[in-house]
């Protein structure tokens, strides 16, 4: 990794920040927001919640970065996201405000014993963007690791919450990505080497082709050519991964990128949450405007949560 990054405090505040920017208009439409554009943190709105008030798709990735910053284990990251829902762990203000369906359901699973590869949703219907919202850190235990195994460490934590393939892929790929930004600051660059690196190792598996070529708009090295208008912003785990990358592509800084995700309306926290990982990597904690870290909830805890990620993984 480049010397004189922070990559933890850029991805734990490019997340939380995105997530917190997009946490107001959630579930509101594109057409709805466009009558008064997101250009700045606000507060209220959707959840009621005080300005710089970050949603699941936080707490969630630093229950997972917490555990990390120990080691891996799957269970232990499975009960700290049980400690999240039940006890408040990892809460902006000590509520949990926003849980999805399929996640409340999988860590109720957990909470009854089942394991924590096993307690995902594995039918097609069980494909939000439950586990690519909070997949991000794991991005420091697998990165030097060989590419299968990487792919296989993705699945069991993506399964904890969504075992489903397309969920599995879209977070792997969204992991891939980000693993190239650590060492290449060219954005295009990096989506046309994953894309053909992916291709290649996904029609060597058994994965049905049919769910591969869910995958193509993607993969065929043009998202970024899409028009606004052919861009989706629902909570569906696709839909989430095409708008990160597309934002994150079409943009040239942190604040552009996550911005123009909150601007697409609907499942605005999360879509902004995953493109802020990928932007605060590509760009770094410094370009994210200083008055929107300062207002974010738990400031302190972040930092104190990536600086015990780096001395586990780049000071031992």
């Amino acid at each position: 990794m480049a010397a004189n990054r922070n990559f933890y405090k850029d991805i734990l505040f490019g997340v939380a920040i995105g997530d917190a920017l997009g946490v107001p208009v959630e579930f509101r439409s594109r057409e709805s927001i466009a009558q008064k554009p997101v250009m700045d943190m606000m507060g209220f709105g959707t959840h009621d919640q005080l300005p710089g008030t970050w949603s699941d798709d936080s707490s969630l990735t630093f229950c997972l970065a917490d555990v990390l910053a120990e080691g891996y284990n799957l269970q232990k990251i499975a009960n700290s996201f049980v400690s999240w829902l039940y006890d408040e762990q990892w809460t902006a203000r000590g509520e949990v405000f926003d849980v999805g369906i399929a996640t409340r359901a999988s860590i109720e699973r957990v909470l009854r014993k089942v394991r924590p590869d096993l307690a995902g949703g594995f039918d097609e219907s069980s494909n939000g963007n439950g586990s690519l919202m909070r997949i991000l850190p794991l991005l420091f235990y697998i990165k030097d690791k060989p590419l299968n195994e990487r792919f296989i460490f993705t699945k069991e934590v993506s399964s904890i919450t969504h075992g489903h393939v397309r969920s599995v892929i879209a977070c792997f790929y969204y992991l891939e990505f980000a693993r190239k930004l650590l060492t290449n600051a060219d954005a295009m660059a990096v989506y046309h080497e994953v894309n053909t690196e992916l291709r290649l190792f996904l029609e060597g598996t058994t994965i049905n082709r049919d769910e591969l070529m869910l995958f193509n708009r993607l993969l065929n090295d043009n998202i970024y050519a899409y028009a606004i208008n052919e861009i989706q912003s629902s909570g569906y785990v696709l839909h989430t991964l095409e708008a990160a990358i597309w934002c994150l592509l079409t943009t040239t800084n942190y604040s552009e990128a996550v911005l123009k995700a909150v601007n697409l309306g609907l499942d605005t926290d999360t879509t902004a949450a995953v493109t802020g990982g990928l932007a605060g990597l590509l760009y770094g904690f410094e370009s994210i405007p200083e008055h929107w870290v300062l207002m974010i909830a738990r400031k302190n805890s972040i930092d104190e949560l990536a600086e015990r990620l780096a001395d586990k993984y780049e000071r031992n």
